[in-house]
């Protein structure tokens, strides 16, 4: 199979795992956006919302934790390359039974920054899970997915169910 014909860009001709080579892509600015939820029972949602948490402030750690992830995203994930980033933002929504996470990260650079907007939220998203398990080990992870990005040669690309 001819490399362009392969939709994985991750893998050569020969299917070998390869970083791919961005060195004549063109900068442009890019925006990734992802969101996640970890869901709690409600007192230990209750207890977040109150910062009464013995360990700390769960949000703003839980946030820095995240911020921290997206810079670190290429010494997780063996393929990514590594960015500079421009911009690394999350906002944390604690609900009547879960927290919802969102990251938006930006660059101007050669390839997308998908992974680390999905970073940042996993991590986050852990961190959380980490300072409460104490009190709750039953909390689930999930729904981390992109919801937005935009720029680079694939255009804009927008979740469905993320407008309305």
């Amino acid at each position: 199979m001819a490399q362009s014909d392969n939709p994985l860009t991750h893998l050569d001709a020969q299917g070998n795992a390869r970083m791919v080579d961005v060195g004549d892509k063109p900068s442009t600015h890019r925006v990734a956006v992802a969101q996640g939820r970890i869901t709690m029972a409600a007192s230990t949602a209750q207890l977040i919302s109150a910062g009464g948490h013995k360990k700390g402030d769960v949000i703003a750690i839980a946030r820095i934790a995240g911020i921290q992830g997206a810079k670190q995203t290429s010494q997780l994930i063996p393929l990514c390359h590594p960015l500079m980033l421009t911009s690394v933002s999350l906002d944390l929504e604690v609900e009547s039974d879960s927290v919802l996470v969102t990251a938006r990260c930006k660059v101007n650079g050669q390839t997308g920054i998908e992974m680390e907007a999905l970073t940042a939220v996993s991590i986050a998203c852990l961190t959380i899970y980490d300072m409460c398990k104490a009190v709750d080990k039953d909390m689930q992870i999930g729904e981390i997915r992109l919801l937005e990005k935009l720029g680079g040669r694939s255009g804009h690309y927008r979740r469905q169910e993320a407008e309305g």
